[in-house]
């Protein structure tokens, strides 16, 4: 029986992730997940592709949403009253034309101290309507595409047995900034072919595979590149058919509701993977 093993929330895009025993889920994936993203001056997203010291910025978020509070080393702690109403600045992400709020002349200030590079923060508005493809097509904050990222930990296991053959060191879970983390299947990639799952109150369907880039080399607790793996090893065995090498997948919330660590993963409808052959 597959269960929930965690569940992580990621409040603000390329930032440190916040571990949850439960959460509930909306249409656009897990309460506050990617709802904020800092942006250069001209609105343009920072990720850890190029600012890893993003990965050291830990956000805190009140169960409602009102205030927002970041840490990082050697610097005190900013609390903020968020922000939703206008007026907006539009944004970028990955060139697609979005909007912000911005959260004001603090955390800005914050932000650029911690990376070293003029920085703004912005949330999304409350009108967002982004709307994100895929097999099931759905919605989402800031997040790279789909709302919620699904990997299994016999994936994980498998591919780190493939990195110490190789004469590399194993690459934890964080490496891959996923939602859901799901035990109990035996079969590494099994989550390949979900097509429909149930976890507790929610209903996802599938929209693709989950395309690495460089992030994965970001070591998530200190900042810094770590070296080739997990990437090398992935581009082994797990080049996908859109291009790129996968690990995990992605979901659109079909059903919102309430999920929570130690539920059953129920599968309702297989398909084929999209690796190569």
């Amino acid at each position: 029986m597959a269960k929930v093993l965690a569940l992580t929330s990621y409040p603000v895009k390329g930032c440190a992730g916040i571990p949850v025993p439960d959460a509930t889920v909306t249409w656009a994936g897990l309460a506050h997940d990617r709802s904020f993203m800092v942006v250069d001056p001209d609105g343009v997203f920072r990720s850890q592709r190029r600012d890893r010291r993003l990965a050291l910025v830990r956000p805190e978020i009140d169960a409602d949403g009102d205030h927002l509070t970041l840490h990082a080393p050697g610097i005190a702690p900013v609390r903020l009253a968020v922000a939703t109403t206008p007026p907006r600045r539009p944004v970028r992400l990955f060139g697609e034309p979005l909007w912000g709020i911005d959260q004001g002349e603090a955390a800005a200030a914050w932000l650029t101290e911690v990376l070293g590079a003029p920085s703004r923060l912005v949330r999304v508005p409350p009108d967002h309507d982004r709307v994100v493809h895929g097999h099931t097509p759905g919605t989402s904050g800031y997040a790279d595409s789909s709302p919620l990222h699904l990997v299994s930990l016999s994936s994980l296991d498998a591919l780190n047995e493939r990195i110490t053959a190789r004469g590399g060191h194993p690459v934890p879970m964080s490496r891959f900034r996923p939602n859901i983390v799901v035990d109990g299947w035996t079969t590494p990639h099994t989550e390949d072919r979900l097509r429909r799952v149930t976890i507790g109150e929610t209903d996802l369907g599938y929209t693709k595979l989950a395309i690495r880039c460089a992030v994965t080399l970001v070591d998530q607790d200190t900042g810094a590149k770590s070296g080739p793996e997990p990437l090398r090893t992935l581009a082994t065995y797990r080049r996908a058919s859109q291009g790129g090498v996968a690990f995990g997948v992605k979901f659109a919330v079909l059903r919102p509701g309430k999920l929570s660590v130690g539920d059953e993963v129920t599968i309702t409808a297989w398909g084929d993977s999209e690796l190569l052959d």
